[in-house]
């Protein structure tokens, strides 16, 4: 359920309405809105008795039961869109923000030259693979601890905030020391012990939606990160698993606006990992854009023939140039800025 607080409620109102929420069993997760202090309430059903004594409390304006199962996740949770800060950026303001760089570090010269590429079009994040869960164990598995090295002197040099994976629980401690922000991949959206300490880290989360999850059961993943206490999440449709093998995977652009409508948290578009192609890249990259994404995490490479981990997906720079561009142009014309 949520509480929802009157507009003049004062900060004493608030700490007891949360202590009356613990003393009833519910763990209280706070959500300040433009106008008023919403308090979710999980735990088990509350029954119409405690949602009375919860109503009669001082500066308490309603409480309405959430029936969805993702309760922090939902739309009636907070109906208004949450913003992602990933050090100076802000993620679902009504600016578009593109995050570009390498699919993998390979080393200080190839990330530095995609990260003058991405940062020279427009990119507000740099991107790269320290650690890299591969489908076959002898195919490149990142530089490791190296590669977080590598990414924060180009954060220094660049003043680009920085997005990479992490892929294991014990990893995420030595992760989120560098990480302006924690990617979680396709292939970890249902491992629930690693989003749960993604969750405790309180760093801003890029999660990814797995290639056969269904929107119902991905959203409820992302609340073992969201149930943690850290409302940082930026979910991000990558393609998903079907009979079609003309591309990667299929990127469902139908994802954007329905987690629009079920959630208040930004949603971005994995374009590259989608296509698997580079020419296919910049279509699908548009097509996101129009369907209402708030941002998109694109691959870059100043020799992509070269790439040691998807080299056939990854753009050059003319061809990143030439998205931007055409980016500007689409949000544009829906009122957002790039």
């Amino acid at each position: 359920m949520v509480v929802v607080m009157q507009k003049e409620a004062s900060e004493e109102a608030v700490d007891r309405v949360l202590s009356e929420i613990r003393s009833l069993g519910f763990n209280p997760h706070v959500s300040e809105g433009e106008e008023r202090t919403l308090i979710g309430a999980i735990g088990p059903a509350p029954t119409e008795e405690v949602r009375e004594h919860l109503r009669a409390l001082h500066g308490v304006e309603t409480v309405v039961r959430i029936t969805k199962p993702y309760k922090l996740a939902s739309r009636e949770f907070r109906h208004d869109d949450s913003t992602v800060a990933v050090g100076d950026v802000v993620i679902g303001d009504g600016a578009f923000v593109v995050a570009a760089g390498p699919c993998g570090v390979e080393g200080r010269d190839q990330l530095g030259a995609a990260a003058d590429i991405a940062r020279r079009h427009g990119a507000r994040i740099l991107r790269g693979g320290a650690f890299k869960p591969r489908t076959s164990p002898y195919a490149f598995q990142g530089l490791g601890e190296e590669g977080l090295r590598l990414l924060e002197q180009t954060r220094e040099r660049t003043g680009m905030p920085i997005v990479t994976e992490v892929t294991s629980p014990e990893l995420v401690e030595v992760v989120a020391d560098t990480a302006d922000m924690l990617q979680i991949g396709a292939r970890n959206t249902q491992n629930f012990a690693l989003l749960a300490e993604v969750g405790r880290s309180h760093q801003p989360v890029l999660f990814k939606r797995g290639m056969s999850t269904s929107i119902a059961e991905y959203l409820q993943a992302a609340e073992y990160i969201l149930s943690q206490g850290n409302p940082n999440v930026v979910l991000c449709e990558r393609g998903i698993r079907t009979f079609e093998t003309a591309t990667r995977f299929t990127l469902d652009v139908s994802a954007v606006p329905v987690l629009k409508e079920l959630s208040h948290l930004p949603v971005w578009v994995d374009p590259s990992h989608a296509a698997g192609r580079r020419t296919l890249v910049p279509s699908l990259a548009l097509a996101a854009a129009a369907a209402g994404a708030d941002g998109l995490i694109v691959e870059v490479h100043a020799s992509p023939e070269e790439a040691r981990s998807d080299a056939a997906q990854q753009l050059d720079d003319a061809e990143f140039g030439a998205l931007m561009g055409r980016l500007r142009g689409v949000v544009g014309a829906l009122g957002k800025s790039l």
